[in-house]
This record gives C-alpha cells, structure tokens and sequence, in this order.
C-alpha cells in the first residue's frame, strides 16, 4: 500500500486530464475534492489488485452526464433542492453496502478523468475504502457500456445512483451495459446533467482479469513529465509523447469549437488550423475522429489529447476558445481496446464512422 500525498495526487489528476481525451470531467473540481479530503485529514492509500484478499469487495464510484458548463436555466431549474454535492458519490457508496449488507475494501476509478478519477479517489478516501490502481478504460470514454469490464462479461448490476440533490436508488437488474447506459443517462438529464454511480461490484478475484492493471501509476507518470517539461521550461506535449510513446501532430490555432448538450452527453467540433493544414475534432463528451484537410486522420480507441498553450494544461472540450492557441498530440490506445471485441464496442464504426482502425501510433 502507498499512501499518496498531494503533489501525487495532482500529477495523477493532471495526468488523467490529458487521457481524458478532452472529457472525464473537471480538473479544477477533482483537484478541489481531493484537497478538501486531505484537510479533514483523510488518507488516499494506493493499493495494487495483488494486495487484495481475492474475496474482497471493489466497487467503481464515478458520474455519468455531460461535460457542458451550467446554463443560468439548468441552475435556476433546481434551486430549490438541498446540494449534496460534496457528498453524493460517498452516499453511492454507503447505499451500496447497505443494500449488499457488505462493505467494500476497495474502490476503482471508472476511468481516467480529472473529475471521475478524482470522484472515486474522493469518495474511497472520504469512506475509508483502498484505491485500487487499475481502471476499466485506460482512457476517458463516453458511455457505461466503453469499459473492459463489458469485454469481459462482469455484471454491471446491482447498481446505486444518487444525484446531488439526495435523491437515490439501486438498479437490482438490468439486461446490460448499453441498456443501463440509457437509464442512468436519462437520469442524469433530469439532475442538472449528473449522477453519482456505483456499479460493478464484485470480488477482486473476478475483476482482476477485467481491468486495466497499473492505470493510475501510468497517469501519474503522465503528470509528472507534463510537470517537470514546464517546470523546467520545456514542450510539455512532447514531453507526454516521450512519455509513453505517443505522436505529436500539430500546433495551431483553434478557429471553431461549436457544442451542445443533448440527452445527456456534450457534443461538439474543434477545429485546430496549423499553417496550410486544417485539423478537424468531433468529440462526445472526448474526443472520437480527427480529420486532416477533410480527411480521416486519427479515431478511437487512440487518445486525441489537446492542449491549451495558454493556460498550459489539458483542454477540456466545451471550454476551448476561439483564437488560442494549441497543441495535438495522439498516444497509443490501450491493448484491450485493439482486440476486435474490443473495436466492436470502442472502434470508429461503434460512432457510426465506416472507415476502419488504424493505430496512429505504430
């Protein structure tokens, strides 16, 4: 076990950010929780899948909505509800235990994401539970059904949601992950485009096989050299690509960035001119398909990763403004999401894209 501290904890949100692909949630917002926990003096203790008794319970807290700022109706819509926002994925959990009558030792991030990998490190810490180094995506993904977990026939049921209004419940079945995708999305759309979910539950004998071992060491290593690359002054983008064995594409200048919000998800297009060539990003909550001068260029499962070389962090989507200036980079998917099951359920065609994988990367 590894009790991380806060420079840790950050170089792991951060280095999730830039795997969110421009989704998983904000930076801002993880960073806040995880500090507000370790001012009440709550510890995050690291633990590795191995370190687990093989009939301990592991539960995946995370949120599922959309990624688009507030609108001043969304929030006039729900003033007259309690908040619990601070506390709604702890409550996930708690109701989960209560309904099993079991606690869990161990919670895992549903993905990497500057809000949901902060969410289940938050709400583990904050409940006492183990942070388990593993994910189920490797990467942010939009939808329940974009996790290894799915390739791998774990159960996504009993499922405990809760808004941030207090409101709960538990999902004791439902026939899979697409058709849960569609119910706590709808959800999510009537509680101001959030809830709080913990699913997945099983031992860490089961999961052991159907996660991604060593996810969140590996987006600490991210972090790290995006930190140290502008701490010493340095491109921070190749820093990442020399990192973990990635491509860098481009710098340029964001020139469009249209989005909207619809059933629960944040859809939109970046555009990213650099010189004579003109890139193209069309992302759910992350980004899916890049496009060269009108030309497929890049797509999932690889990781299409901007950058703002302005504020010098990772872009999260529905913020990026036109006239600032970026940087792209592509890094390699993760092996799970090559396999053709894989592909099936995370690859171009899975968006209604017919054109066929290619690793960027190789």
């Amino acid at each position: 076990m590894r009790t991380l501290h806060h420079q840790e904890l950050v170089d792991i949100l951060v280095g999730a950010t830039i795997l969110g692909t421009g989704g998983g949630g904000s930076l801002e917002v993880g960073v806040q929780k995880v500090e507000h926990a370790l001012n009440l003096g709550k510890e995050f203790n690291l633990v590795t899948i191995d370190e687990l008794s093989p009939d301990d319970l592991i539960g995946t807290p995370y949120s599922c909505g959309a990624i688009s700022p507030l609108t001043d109706e969304e929030i006039k819509k729900y003033e007259r509800l309690p908040n619990y926002e601070m506390e709604y994925h702890i409550m996930s959990i708690t109701n989960m235990e209560e309904y099993l009558k079991k606690p869990l030792k161990s919670v895992v991030s549903t993905e990497l994401g500057g809000g949901n990998t902060a969410a289940a490190f938050y709400a583990g810490a904050m409940a006492g539970k183990a942070i388990l180094d593993a994910d189920p995506a490797g990467r942010s993904v939009p939808g329940l059904q974009h996790s290894t977990y799915y390739l791998k026939g774990v159960p996504i049921y009993p499922m405990s949601l809760c808004n941030k209004f207090g409101e709960s419940l538990i999902v004791r079945h439902v026939f899979d992950d697409e058709r849960a995708e569609d119910l706590v999305r709808a959800l999510a759309v009537v509680s101001q485009n959030t809830m709080a979910v913990c699913d997945h539950v099983n031992t860490a004998a089961v999961l052991k096989d159907a996660l991604i071992l060593g996810a969140i060491t590996y987006a600490e290593r991210v972090g790290k050299a995006f930190r140290m690359a502008k701490e010493q002054g340095g491109d921070y983008a190749q820093a990442v690509v020399d990192e973990v064995g990635g491509k860098f594409v481009a710098e340029g200048t964001v020139i469009k960035n249209d989005w909207y919000t619809e059933a629960g998800f944040t859809y939109g297009t970046m555009e990213i001119k650099s010189g004579e060539d003109l890139y193209r990003i069309w992302y759910q909550n992350e980004n899916i398909i890049m496009w060269k001068n009108g030309e497929y260029f890049a797509t999932v499962p690889d990781l299409i990763c901007v950058f703002n070389n302005e504020e010098k962090m990772p872009q999260l989507n529905p913020n990026a403004q036109t006239g600032s200036s970026a940087s792209i980079i592509v890094l390699p998917a993760p092996a799970e999401w090559t396999t053709v099951r894989g592909l099936e359920v995370f690859g171009p065609k899975s968006f209604g894209h017919d054109v066929e994988y290619v690793p960027f990367c190789k």
